[in-house]
């Protein structure tokens, strides 16, 4: 699935996480220019099919690998021991009737704020294809890479929308997805700004926007010899490019050495509030990668970035299933409960929207023998996601499964669904026009006629 799509300066770039041939300072200044130079011709607030557009920012958590739904957000206790394993005592919410995985006791008392969705199927098992398939709503074309969520996000609220943020509109903590080229036939304007480094590090190590062995001081000085060395923008003061450029330089600089930059600056908050984050495994309490990126996409909330996805990944489980569960569910948990909760207590929980899944999940039956001991496999017929804030109701259960977890049972769900009703509720249309290359007539999310199975938005608890 890969392809080439043009750049900036029109020529062909391979498929891939960043850009060949530009840095990330590179990519942040032709992303400002872009900002610099967008019309703004926005259209937030108004409703779609009904739905208003409550939400003005997105937290995408996505469990790389795909992680077992049995262990997580739709347990099975009375399915057995080839099918529960160790992990067969779910625990109550407090939301009545709502169980999930022992493994999350946290978030078990943050249900009320969040929705599960049981139902989740596309019947793809491969990591690369499933992952295309849930963050974009469509199956591989032969003709186009389409854009997944993020990018259309940015592009109906990013810089061609009034989008005035120093900060690049769409985000990934830390790592880029990698499984896809993530802007599609969109382009490099559309890409994410993918961090890198480590949020638990002091400083956080944001490429392009940190430099490694420079202080402040010394990146302002830099900075200042550059414009004395500036001949050309000396000469040609009135030239509207230069302007342009300029100007964009500045904002670049802002994001480098200004305001932008203290959005990833954790030193910022109070040690208190980093703890929070923090996994207590009994017996000691560690700071991790994942808690402290929940952190920082609320920083970034705040400062009005319309997308950001934090990519947790390593949940691909074929062996020691439970070994990976007891190790990456407590940090989910605790993670994502405290986002939850310091989303609502900044009074930013209605009007951001939170959504966590994989690509699939995993076989209900627990695969025991060699070499897999006590492994699950991938499984695309039926998967969990859990949605919370921007317009989507709490406590509540979409969809169900069978008695084992094997087959959807209620109310299906496909990617398209789900990515159709995180849409309507940001005011974009979902059956509006999405322009391609191709010229072909095109809508944001797959109609009928694409052949693309769909169930219907989650009206239920929109």
């Amino acid at each position: 699935m890969t392809t080439n799509r043009p750049s900036l300066e029109g020529r062909l770039l391979p498929a891939g996480g960043s850009e060949a041939g530009l840095s990330r300072r590179e990519m942040l200044r032709y992303g400002l220019i872009g900002a610099g130079a967008a019309l703004v011709a926005g259209s937030r607030g108004r409703a779609v099919d009904g739905t208003p557009a409550r939400a003005k920012s997105v937290i995408q958590i996505w469990l790389a690998g795909g992680p077992s739904h049995l262990d997580s957000f739709d347990p099975k206790p009375d399915a057995g021991n080839d099918y529960c394993g160790p992990l067969n005592n779910p625990i109550a919410t407090n939301v009545q009737g709502i169980r999930i995985g022992e493994l999350l006791p946290l978030l078990a008392k943050q249900a009320d704020k969040f929705s599960l969705v049981r139902s989740m199927t596309h019947g793809d098992n491969g990591h690369e294809t499933a992952a295309y398939l849930t963050q974009t709503g469509r199956r591989p074309a032969d003709r186009l890479v389409y854009p997944c969520a993020g990018a259309v996000v940015s592009r109906f609220r990013g810089y061609d929308n009034g989008y005035k943020g120093l900060i690049p509109p769409y985000i990934v903590l830390t790592e880029s997805q990698g499984r896809f080229s993530e802007a599609g036939f969109l382009g490099a304007r559309y890409m994410p700004f993918a961090t890198g480094g480590d949020p638990v590090q002091q400083p956080f190590m944001v490429e392009g926007v940190v430099s490694p062995g420079l202080s402040q001081e010394q990146q302002e000085r830099r900075r200042k010899l550059l414009g004395k060395l500036d001949t050309l923008g000396s000469t040609l003061k009135n030239d509207p490019a230069l302007a342009v450029f300029h100007e964009s330089e500045a904002q670049a600089y802002d994001m480098i050495l200004g305001d932008g930059a203290k959005a990833f600056d954790l030193s910022q908050e109070p040690d208190a509030v980093r703890k929070r984050y923090d996994v207590n495994w009994g017996t000691w309490v560690s700071r991790t990668r994942f808690g402290q990126s929940c952190l920082v996409a609320r920083r970034l909330v705040q400062r009005g970035v319309p997308y950001i996805t934090i990519n947790f990944g390593g949940w691909d489980s074929h062996t020691d299933n439970f070994k990976v569960m007891r190790q990456l569910l407590p940090d989910l948990d605790t993670g994502l409960s405290t986002l939850l909760s310091e989303l609502s207590e900044h009074g930013l929980l209605d009007s951001t929207i939170v959504w966590c899944c994989g690509e699939f999940g995993r076989t209900p039956k627990i695969d025991w023998g060699p070499p897999w001991n006590g492994g699950r496999n991938h499984y695309g017929k039926v998967f969990s996601a859990l949605v919370a804030g921007g317009g989507f109701k709490g406590g509540c259960v979409v969809g169900s499964t069978d008695a084992k977890g094997e087959e959807v049972q209620d109310r299906p769900v496909y990617p398209c669904d789900l990515l159709g009703s995180i849409y309507a509720l940001m005011g974009i249309d979902p059956e509006g026009p999405l322009s391609n290359p191709l010229g072909l007539p095109m809508t944001v999310t797959p109609t009928a006629a694409d052949g693309i199975p769909m169930a219907g938005r989650l009206k239920e608890i929109m």
